[in-house]
């Protein structure tokens, strides 16, 4: 694979340079559909660690071939390729849509809403594959839900990696606290 800049990026280690592995805030992955609870954790590993199989997977229930994997961030993002890692006979995922900056979407909404980019994606049991964003729609990303809706014709859907790349932003995104409305003044209060 050939970046935008000068040189062979199978010298040079430019995937890992722009993964947000280190941005994804995995304690707060989840995934709904998923055969054993919590294993979504296991699919979000550094660049070199994609194709290691050994430390689990993400598989949906028996006849369901559907995953919705919510993905919030430590900070805003920019991303610009998604990578996904599939099962083998017919279990890879065939279909991805992305939501952006939506919390609490179920398989209803996910079905209904207009994502921000959707692909059809080909079995990558190697990793080799990246899906491009459209970039300009994927800045100031604080989380990212991924909907998988179809496989390749297997009863489960097999997830071994998703490997987001693009930057961070440094921006975070908080909750505030305590807000005070005054509906008269209070002279005190401004001297």
């Amino acid at each position: 694979m050939a970046c935008l800049h000068d040189h062979s990026c199978e010298d040079h280690n430019c995937a890992a340079d722009w993964s947000l592995y280190n941005h994804v805030d995995i304690p707060k992955v989840v995934a709904l559909n998923e055969s054993v609870p919590g294993s979504v954790k296991s699919v979000f590993k550094p660049w070199e660690q994609r194709l290691d199989t050994s430390g689990g997977f993400l598989e949906s229930n028996e006849g369901d071939p559907e995953l919705l994997v919510f993905i919030p961030f430590t900070s805003d993002v920019k991303i610009k390729s998604i990578s996904i890692v599939g099962g083998a006979d017919g279990t890879s995922p065939s279909r991805m849509r992305a939501f952006i900056n939506r919390e609490g979407i179920d398989f209803s909404d996910a079905q209904n809403m207009q994502p921000v980019q959707e692909w059809e994606l080909a079995e990558n049991l190697q990793g080799a594959l990246e899906y491009q964003t459209r970039y300009s729609r994927f800045q100031g990303v604080a989380n990212l839900t991924l909907h998988f809706s179809d496989n390749f014709g297997g009863d489960t859907t097999k997830i071994y990696y998703i490997g987001l790349r693009g930057e961070a932003t440094q921006n975070k995104r908080d909750v505030v606290a305590t807000i005070v409305y005054e509906v008269m003044p209070n002279p005190s209060d401004h001297k």
